[in-house]
């Protein structure tokens, strides 16, 4: 987190005080972990898949997830904080331990944050989740209960998924117009190293929006949170861990909507998808994967 922060010009933000403080974002994962850098901003929790009353990340990947979106760092010394390190979040488990879950866990998690959109002031919902998709109603039935979202307003953030370099390997759930769908890109920071998460990123076009994805972000080799820290003797160790995917950029940019939500806070959807978009840096790649371009949160915050 500490090299993406550089990358993406996130310093400005917090010299002027942009934290994501008092914005709300809800997250569609594997669940979350009790981890000191979240401290009091859980504001709530719901188990689609277990039906379990406390808290809890059986995967380890929605934990590394909100840690990039709004982990305050504390035990890095602010080093591996997130996005958005002030910013609250609402979390909703739909994936089980394998990551494997169910459009019945997705419809039932959507519409739970929908309800609960006033009640906990939600702005943002990031869905940092691939999906093997063939069946053309299914397909249809997931992309109409994420469109829900958008329609009442609130900024849905998609992962492009992890099926490139093919041409039209996005990720159904990232195939609506109604999002920001999400690739990587790591801005030649690892040189010509194997296995950047850009080489496969899911690729445009999709049979529903033709210029995908929206926007691009780092995603290979990310520092966050770890749902299996441990405290002994009251010192914490195996506090973070890195990943990789698109479902770690996907965070990046829900996080930097977080932070224009907060300076500009009467912002409606759509408009924060136009200013990220317009804002973002040419990396003189083909469209298909990189859409706009790199995320820029300077620019973006101007």
């Amino acid at each position: 987190m500490y090299r993406v922060k550089k990358q993406l010009h996130w310093e400005k933000a917090i010299e002027q005080g942009i934290t994501g403080q008092n914005v709300t974002i809800a997250v569609l994962d594997t669940g979350i972990a009790t981890h000191p850098d979240f401290n009091n901003r859980i504001l709530a929790f719901r188990d689609f898949v277990n039906k379990k009353k406390n808290r809890y990340d059986d995967s380890n990947h929605g934990t590394h997830v909100s840690g990039i979106l709004a982990g305050n760092g504390m035990l890095s010394g602010g080093r591996y904080c997130g996005i958005a390190p002030l910013a609250n979040l609402v979390v909703g488990k739909i994936l089980d331990e394998k990551g494997n879950g169910t459009i019945e866990y997705m419809q039932e998690g959507i519409q739970w944050i929908i309800e609960n959109r006033e009640k906990y002031q939600i702005r943002i919902l990031n869905i940092s989740i691939g999906t093997d998709l063939a069946d053309e109603i299914a397909i249809k039935t997931i992309m109409n209960c994420i469109e829900s979202a958008w329609k009442a307003g609130i900024i849905v953030v998609t992962a492009a998924g992890n099926k490139g370099p093919k041409p039209m390997s996005i990720s159904p759930i990232g195939a609506s117009d109604m999002v920001i769908t999400v690739g990587c890109h790591d801005g030649g920071y690892f040189g010509e190293k194997n296995n950047l998460c850009e080489n496969y990123s899911g690729r445009g076009p999709t049979q529903y929006a033709l210029k995908k994805p929206d926007i691009v972000a780092p995603g290979t080799e990310i520092i966050s949170c770890n749902a299996n820290i441990r405290k002994i003797h009251g010192q914490y160790s195996n506090a973070y861990v890195a990943k990789s995917g698109t479902s770690m950029a996907t965070p990046i940019v829900a996080g930097a909507c977080a932070l224009y939500l907060q300076k500009y806070p009467n912002a409606q959807n759509e408009e924060v998808k136009r200013r990220m978009l317009y804002s973002a840096t040419d990396m003189k790649e083909n469209w298909t994967k990189q859409g706009w371009g790199m995320l820029d949160i300077e620019k973006l915050l101007k």
